[in-house]
């Protein structure tokens, strides 16, 4: 029997190793990227996002045993990128500005394994429910914002703010993990054969 590829996550995210865990997936290792996160000047939410998946996976080394796993989650109002909130404050804006609307949450998945790269991203429509200041300030106050594309997550105390959404729900928390099953098959890592 081979050798089964070791499985890297280029992600510091307790969610995506959660998320991989309902694959029945641990990783192997854990190698968060350190690369710019900034968007390039007029760059849209989607090309922005599938940009960020590419060159996390591209920044991370690896032997040619290994598969590298990345992802990137983009909040879109708009043409508008809501990123991970830098305060309380900028939480707060985010948290008013998707208030009884819709938004996009665009998850981006890159598997590298040596040179070649295989790519998907997902974009799932997100209705706020309309929030009310008490709302707005309670949600504030559990920190769950932190670390976070628009400033709330899903899977969490904001859950209750969400009233409907139209996609992939894992692609909202962090991994679609249909997506994310098909890319790691196509890369050669056995699925459902955990050792």
């Amino acid at each position: 029997m081979t050798q089964r590829p070791r499985l890297i996550l280029g992600s510091g995210s307790p969610r995506r190793r959660e998320l991989l865990a309902q694959l029945g997936i641990t990783a192997d290792d854990i190698r968060p990227p350190d690369i710019d996160e900034d968007p390039a000047k007029a760059e849209l939410p989607r090309p922005y996002c599938v940009r960020l998946a590419r060159e996390k996976a591209l920044a991370i080394p690896s032997d040619a045993g290994e598969i590298v796993l990345s992802a990137d989650t983009t909040v879109a109002l708009g043409r508008r990128i809501l990123g991970k909130p830098e305060d309380a404050e900028e939480a707060r804006r985010f948290l008013d500005m998707l208030s009884g609307r819709r938004h996009r949450v665009i998850t981006a998945v890159a598997v590298r394994r040596g040179d070649r790269i295989w790519e998907r991203d997902v974009v799932t429509q997100v209705r706020m429910k309309r929030l009310s200041d008490e709302e707005r300030e309670s949600y504030i106050a559990t920190e769950d914002w932190r670390g976070k594309a628009g400033g709330y997550g899903i899977q969490g105390p904001a859950g209750a703010l969400i009233p409907w959404i139209s996609g992939s729900f894992t692609a909202v928390v962090g991994l679609p993990l249909a997506e994310t099953a098909n890319l790691l098959r196509a890369a050669g890592y056995p699925m459902g054969e955990q050792a």
